[in-house]
């Protein structure tokens, strides 16, 4: 339900959206890849805060990586993960805000 939410999301705005891999539809783990179009990506890992709320950490760091970077990330993910979702938003001008804090 989430992802299609997100699909409908960028879908109004315009913004590219693809999900790259399907997981579990009701216990599998999200990561957005979130593309600048320029050869760097950040990629969003969905998480929990200790108060048990949604949020996004940034699980390749502060600053964008080069996009081979963050599929290396994925793949080791969906390695460890069978379940995990991937979505990927092509987002040149950062105008995405996901829909929780990112932490």
């Amino acid at each position: 339900l989430w992802v299609k939410a997100q699909v409908r999301t960028c879908d109004v705005a315009m913004i590219p959206i693809a999900i790259l891999r399907k997981g579990d539809a009701d216990a599998g783990a999200i990561l957005l890849k979130l593309s600048r179009m320029d050869g760097t990506c950040q990629v969003l890992s969905q998480t929990r805060d200790l108060e048990g709320r949604l949020t996004w950490m940034r699980a390749t760091g502060a600053e964008p990586v080069p996009e081979a970077d963050a599929d290396t990330y994925i793949e080791r993910q969906v390695g460890r993960d069978r379940d995990i979702w991937v979505i990927e938003i092509e987002d040149a001008q950062g105008r995405y805000e996901p829909d929780a804090p990112v932490v």
